[in-house]
């Protein structure tokens, strides 16, 4: 029998000799049903499961095939049927019309039947692709906002849902807690019994812990032991009581797992909202995390509630603003560039400009030991503008000594977000003649937090038609699904490096990684995967056929007077060449 004989056609005409014709072209391929008539149609469609295509006839008395097609396309429930109208009519203006009124397709009678078999098995295989992308979109999203062992929401879903919370708890004149929590002598389990034990602990007290909580709290993991609990719905601080306790013995019940029990505990720490003054949800976040570490000091297997010392400790971090605001006048960041090659030809097919801090105490320091601390503070808008300007001038000298080479900068959400982003961009591509535009490239980070899409979707295609490029970066972490891809209309993706470190030993990071270069083929898009670190990690991904790579497999960050001295000496190591070799597309 064929594949198809189980996809279901609904054929709508008021002729029988018509239906019988397109019936019999159609069978036994498909499983074909009549109707007689619009209004039959109708009833048939309301009381039995939508078909995958309809072939609707125009001319037929009562309600004609237009009509029925305009009341399928308002209906919720068969909107998406895709609908072949079918006439008889020489009216030149009958495709027009059946297009208006939603059909996806049309066929003229007399009835070809070879030419309604193609037709029917197109729209039904467009059908079955849409289908298959929103499947893929839908695993997609519950792998970039679930943590793949515990089935909690992660990191980015908790970021959402506490938001939300905060929101209505100000609507609804409550409080609500947030619980930091990390796990007592986990590590030592680990150590002892090995991953697999410390995995299946985690699950198991993940479990209990949800278990205990309301309709309505949140449960999250971070990662490791750490956890994050949201209460909402509290009448005042004294209503979280027996929540933590019942929190505190879920996490210090025993735990058989096999023939082995294994037992831990939990520090909690817990701050509430709203409170005076101005609040975030970072803020909480860092209060949380603050009290949890005080607990942990004070004997652990309890918990400890944020007060005002801990402030103290966030007045810190406005003086580290402070000193990085300072580090940007005296001229203390500096720029490494890290080369990106196609690892099938050798080429370098330009490099990624990233910040670092020459702290005169501290030495070199990367950008998460002061990046984090200007998240969200002009600060941060000042030093991603110091930061195009200055690979601008690296690149102007570059060309001067005749290396023309491609540059990408990282751009976050708040900068990209800033009113004037384009014409203060179009002012440094004016103040630098010497480079072309179509050198620079922007790689958007944090694309999450950017709550207007369509608003961001302008600033790219304004970005663009300067002749810069733009990329999605850090593509898998939830930041990006098919809907972006779909509205913001970026030329490129980069495969964030935490899949591309695990993909040989998590199959989860594995599955991230191809459906991010299906997605990209499908959307005509260019792909580049970071963190490649290792000959095994380059034959994969040329097997999935992403070529464009960087990580330190290749080349670490450098200043830009080494470059040219790389880019002489570049060689693919025998390695990586041997990978390429064996390599075939799968």
């Amino acid at each position: 029998m064929s594949k198809n004989a189980s996809t279901r056609i609904l054929i709508v005409d008021d002729d029988p000799a018509s239906v019988q014709l397109m019936g019999a072209a159609l069978m036994p391929q498909y499983q074909c049903e009549f109707a007689l008539s619009g209004a039959r149609a109708l009833e048939r469609l309301n009381r039995e499961a939508p078909p995958a295509l309809i072939l609707l006839d125009v001319m037929m008395p009562e309600m004609d095939g237009y009509t029925l097609c305009r009341r399928l396309q308002v209906d919720p429930r068969l909107k998406d049927i895709p609908v072949i109208q079918v006439t008889a009519s020489q009216d030149p203006d009958f495709e027009i019309a059946a297009l208006e009124a939603g059909a996806a397709d049309f066929i003229p009678k007399p009835i070809n039947p070879p030419v309604l078999r193609l037709r029917v098995g197109l729209q039904i295989q467009l059908r079955e692709r849409e289908q298959a992308l929103r499947d893929s979109e839908a695993r997609f999203a519950r792998l970039a906002h679930f943590d793949a062992l515990t089935g909690l929401p992660n990191r980015r879903l908790l970021a959402d849902r506490l938001h939300q919370a905060m929101a209505q708890t100000q609507r609804r004149r409550q409080q609500l807690a947030v619980v930091y929590l990390d796990l007592d002598g986990f590590k030592a389990v680990n150590d002892r019994h090995g991953h697999a034990v410390g995995d299946q602990l985690l699950m198991t007290l993940a479990e209990q812990m949800k278990q205990v909580l309301r309709e309505g709290d949140t449960l999250a993991r971070l990662g490791g032991d750490e956890f994050v609990a949201v209460l909402v719905d509290l009448d005042n601080s004294d209503t979280s009581v027996p929540l933590l306790n019942r929190l505190l013995a879920a996490a210090a019940a025993p735990v058989s797992l096999g023939d082995l029990v294994v037992q831990v505990s939990a520090s909690l720490g817990v701050t509430f909202y709203p409170q005076p003054g101005v609040m975030d949800a970072d803020q909480l976040l860092r209060q949380a995390d603050q009290a949890m570490y005080q607990s942990k000091r004070t004997g652990k297997n309890h918990y400890h509630v944020f007060n005002v010392e801990q402030e103290h400790r966030i007045d810190l971090e406005h003086e580290r603003l402070e000193r990085i605001r300072g580090a940007l006048v005296a001229g203390e960041f500096v720029l490494y560039y890290q080369p990106k090659v196609n690892l099938r030809s050798g080429a370098v097919i330009g490099v990624e400009a990233l910040i670092r801090w020459q702290h005169p105490e501290r030495g070199l320091l990367l950008p998460r030991a002061f990046l984090p601390v200007i998240e969200g503070d002009p600060l941060a808008t000042e030093l991603g503008e110091w930061v195009i300007d200055s690979a601008l001038t690296q690149m102007g000298l570059w060309r001067e000594h005749g290396l023309d080479l491609p540059v990408s900068v990282n751009i976050g959400s708040c900068q990209l977000q800033q009113a004037d982003f384009v014409a203060r961009l179009r002012a440094l591509l004016a103040a630098h003649p010497g480079v072309k535009p179509a050198s620079l490239a922007l790689e958007i980070r944090e694309i999450s937090a950017m709550q207007d899409l369509a608003h961001v979707s302008q600033i790219i295609a304004d970005c663009l038609e300067l002749g810069v490029g733009c990329a999605l970066g850090d593509f898998g972490l939830g930041d990006s699904s098919l809907t972006y891809l779909k509205r913001l209309g970026v030329t490129a993706l980069k495969i964030d490096p935490g899949f591309v470190g695990d993909m040989l030993s998590n199959s989860d990071d594995l599955a991230m990684v191809e459906r991010i270069l299906d997605l990209a083929r499908t959307f005509h898009r260019q792909v580049i995967a970071e963190g490649v670190e290792t000959p095994e990690q380059a034959e994969r991904l040329l097997q999935l056929d992403c070529a464009l790579v960087q990580g330190y497999g290749i080349a670490h960050p450098m200043p830009a007077q080494e470059l040219p001295g790389w880019l002489a000496d570049w060689r693919p190591s025998s390695a990586f060449a041997d990978s390429a070799s064996r390599a075939v597309p799968s």
